[in-house]
């Protein structure tokens, strides 16, 4: 059944507690997630978004519990990617003439997708549905992450409905933010920033200044996935402000993989190196074939700085840091220093190749050949290694 969230709202979603992987498996969910859906009754009853196609039929059926669906005189759709519009095909054959309001790139979306001629109602940024005594307004938000995104605002409850938004992916059966862990809900929210919606901060901080200059009273932020921030709902926009302002924190990940551990330890050795500039400085050692892609692009988003290692291999990279590579190039970082580093045999092209990849996908590359060191480094190529790692640190915070 619904759970209800104000006086005329009701939360009809699917946590998903099962969940591991989004986005086919590019991005980890080891806390699931949720799809949430929320029933809006007035005089006109509304229902927003829907959720993924793997629940339609018991997403549906739950509906019918909650409500006939012939007394929904509207669905909005934010955002019509398929875990939010997942359910819609199932829904409109009970009622296939509701109307379905969305912006134009969405109804392009949802014909891309399902190939029916919907009752489409195309809105954009301040246009308005009256349903009684409340009023919706809708208000575009392209590329966050989509480019059909739109928050819709509640007016007489003052909540935001802003499907990906200041989301995460994160089950939980206590849906406001106040009835669970702080601390989770952020690691959550940052992993969800820097994995989806870092290409896009322009558009992030854009419409974060759009929505003050509405003077929207905002007391409740109900994303798609996730917590609904009840709680002081301020905290998590402002949060985001700092996350699209080129964020960064004093912190240098060093990731890197090996074959017959010279590369990792010279990562070692330039921690050390890098610790002994600065003691303040967090560094963190990822080993790309053994942690998590996802968590790995979020400590990239955290650090002012990454050093990427590889062993030459076949006159490249290993096949892990290639990948870690690409999901880099990507997110579009900005603000950020690196170098490559790496171990080798006879040819030793790596260090070179990285530095190069990272200085195309936006990094300021301090050292463009990187340290390249051969065999199995010994005492004084550790030294050499954690000096470097000593002028890097510097070359950071010059």
């Amino acid at each position: 059944m619904g759970k209800k969230i104000s006086e005329r709202v009701d939360w009809v979603g699917k946590v998903d507690w099962q969940l591991k992987t989004f986005h086919g498996d590019e991005l980890s969910t080891f806390d699931g997630s949720s799809y949430n859906s929320y029933l809006i009754r007035d005089e006109k009853t509304v229902l927003i978004d829907t959720v993924w196609q793997p629940y339609d039929k018991e997403f549906v059926a739950r509906l019918k519990q909650e409500i006939d669906l012939h007394d929904i005189d509207y669905i909005v759709m934010n955002h019509n990617e398929i875990d939010h519009s997942g359910a819609l095909p199932e829904l409109m054959r009970e009622i296939p003439d509701t109307p379905i309001y969305c912006t134009v790139a969405g109804e392009k979306i949802l014909r891309g997708h399902y190939h029916q001629n919907w009752n489409f109602v195309n809105v954009k940024t301040g246009d308005t549905l009256n349903i009684g005594k409340s009023t919706l307004t809708f208000i575009q938000a392209p590329f966050l992450h989509w480019p059909d995104t739109m928050f819709t605002y509640l007016d007489t409850d003052h909540i935001l409905f802003s499907n990906d938004a200041f989301g995460q992916h994160y089950a939980t059966e206590s849906l406001f933010n106040d009835k669970n862990c702080e601390k989770a809900i952020f690691d959550e929210a940052i992993k969800y920033y820097a994995n989806i919606i870092v290409p896009y901060s322009t558009f992030v901080t854009k419409k974060i200044k759009d929505l003050a200059a509405m003077n929207l009273d905002i007391r409740m932020i109900a994303p798609s996935h996730g917590v609904i921030w009840r709680e002081h709902p301020e905290k998590i926009v402002e949060t985001y402000a700092k996350w699209a302002a080129d964020y960064q924190e004093n912190r240098i990940s060093i990731i890197y993989d090996t074959m017959w551990d010279s590369t990792r330890k010279m990562a070692e050795a330039l921690a050390a190196g890098i610790r002994d500039h600065d003691l303040e400085t967090e560094v963190v050692l990822l080993n790309a074939s053994k942690r998590d892609k996802s968590d790995i692009i979020t400590d990239v988003f955290r650090s002012k700085a990454i050093l990427v290692g590889s062993p030459t291999y076949n006159h490249g990279v290993l096949y892990s840091i290639g990948g870690i590579l690409e999901l880099i190039k990507g997110s579009g970082f900005k603000n950020k220093k690196a170098a490559g580093f790496g171990s080798y045999g006879w040819s030793g092209e790596a260090p070179k190749k990285i530095g190069e990849e990272l200085k195309a996908s936006g990094f300021d590359v301090v050292d463009e050949a990187g340290l390249k060191q051969i065999w199995i480094p010994d005492e004084d190529a550790l030294k050499q290694a954690e000096d470097w790692g000593r002028q890097f640190a510097e070359k950071v915070d010059a």
